[in-house]
């Protein structure tokens, strides 16, 4: 697959030398790719040599490609359209989850009705709203271990990226602890663990104290048990535990 700062590059060189020269903005252009590939083409070649069939095809037999009719041209379109959103391609993206399918359908309901940028733009905006909801729901794990001697084990694993989105799930879930309760807390596998979180884990631990819970923290940079401060503890690099 070809780099995308060389792809970016390329585009931006030919588009400057097109303009100055006076001619139309170039760029890669999806329906030819697929036809290409269609056709069999497997390598990079593949694309230059279509670049110069066309080049030579402009040059040598103009007169005759303008009698090729419209509607002839439309049909080849919709034949290869039809192969790029295919019936198939919308079951594979059902099959996926609600996740892919909607920002994909809403992406291709906007291209349709409205143009190319809004679908594309309509499609972000979605999707965006997919991971910040997919990231609120998977903020952390809990592992509840057997009661003894009546204390709770419990053991939360934070995920990799908790931001303050997770704020007020965290905040319930440590709220909803019971007394009298072991809690392992996780933070291996965090690599970003906001501020707003740290502060919920420095006011849990206040609480803690009224509720007989007793906190073990583990992390890269050992184990410790109930932390006088995590705000001190994560004050180091809070963005690389």
């Amino acid at each position: 697959m070809t780099p995308t700062n060389r792809e970016l590059l390329a585009q931006g060189t030919g588009n400057i030398i097109s303009g100055l020269i006076g001619g139309l903005p170039i760029t890669q252009v999806i329906v030819r790719s697929s036809a290409n590939i269609q056709s069999g083409g497997r390598s990079k070649a593949s694309a230059i040599i279509h670049g110069f069939f066309l080049l030579i095809s402009i040059i040598l037999i103009p007169t005759l490609l303008n009698k090729i009719p419209l509607s002839v041209l439309a049909a080849i379109l919709l034949v290869v359209g039809y192969k790029l959103a295919k019936p198939a391609l919308f079951k594979k993206m059902y099959d996926l989850g609600w996740k892919q399918f909607i920002p994909f359908t809403v992406t291709v309901l906007g291209i349709v009705f409205i143009d190319l940028l809004w679908g594309i733009g309509m499609g972000l905006a979605v999707g965006v709203v997919v991971i910040l909801i997919k990231s609120f729901q998977n903020s952390h794990f809990l592992h509840i271990e057997d009661m003894s001697n009546g204390v709770h084990k419990i053991k939360m694993t934070l995920a990799e990226e908790v931001t303050f989105f997770n704020k007020a799930t965290i905040l319930n879930e440590l709220d909803s602890l019971p007394r009298d309760t072991y809690l392992e807390l996780d933070v291996r596998k965090t690599r970003y663990l906001d501020n707003d979180i740290v502060e919920i884990l420095e006011d849990f631990a206040l609480k803690a104290k009224e509720r007989n819970v007793d906190i073990k923290l583990i992390s890269e940079r050992g184990v410790q048990e109930n932390p006088p401060s995590f705000i001190e503890f994560f004050k180091l690099r809070p963005q690389n535990i």
